[in-house]
């Protein structure tokens, strides 16, 4: 499994030939202006929520590839009016798809489409493929919930947004990866904009001295699972 950071929540998850991408905000995040979305690729698009900075180019890329959408309800019914194709999930649910079992699970924020619609409820995924599982928790507070994750999946890898203000931020998140029984996490939604902003070598020094990994790529780095 290989995940790659395109800035903010973007990701790209390559499965065994199969690409990912979540939450696709790039063209719109000054940070990333070296991405090209017309060169990505894209099976599926995996969306936490409706908010602009997770949806911005997802149908320039769906255009682009026929990439399935993924995500609650309101959203996949959002985009397949738009001519676009979806498969909508609820929260609890799993589905069985072609890289791996895909879950919704609960996430604590606001989810609205740029001009003010209803998004449905916001929400992470846990994917179980390849051999490796990893949870990518979207835009959340610090939840009770998540301490459900490891009762299910062993977890190689969790995705976690560190930047404070409209999530958690690196404490809460050392908490998180604490409940979902994870020590290696990926951290995003940070730096993008000034209320996100974070001091990097305070984040991973309070992550060593509770014994985790916290890995902060730079936009278009990778890594491998």
């Amino acid at each position: 499994m290989k995940i790659t950071f395109y800035g903010h929540a973007s990701l790209g998850i390559e499965v065994d030939g199969v690409h990912i991408l979540v939450d696709p905000f790039i063209t719109g995040n000054e940070k990333a202006k070296h991405i090209d979305i017309n060169t990505l690729k894209a099976d599926y698009i995996l969306l936490t929520h409706a908010h602009q900075d997770h949806i911005l180019d997802v149908e320039t890329i769906a255009k682009n590839t026929d990439a399935v959408i993924v995500s609650n309800f309101e959203i996949v019914t959002h985009f397949q009016n738009k001519g676009l194709e979806g498969h909508p999930m609820n929260h609890g649910g799993s589905w069985d798809f072609e890289f791996g079992v895909v879950k919704y699970v609960n996430a604590i924020h606001t989810s609205s489409f740029p001009d003010g619609s209803y998004g449905g409820q916001p929400g992470g995924f846990v994917i179980e493929g390849e051999h490796k599982n990893i949870y990518i928790a979207g835009d959340t507070a610090l939840t009770m919930d998540m301490k459900l994750i490891p009762l299910r999946t062993k977890l190689d890898l969790a995705i976690l947004p560190i930047g404070d203000n409209f999530t958690m931020g690196i404490d809460d998140a050392i908490l998180a990866s604490d409940f979902v029984q994870c020590d290696k996490v990926l951290g995003y939604h940070f730096d993008t904009f000034g209320y996100i902003e974070i001091d990097h070598e305070i984040a991973k020094r309070k992550f060593f001295e509770k014994d985790k990994d916290l890995m902060l790529l730079e936009i278009g780095d990778s890594l491998e699972l």
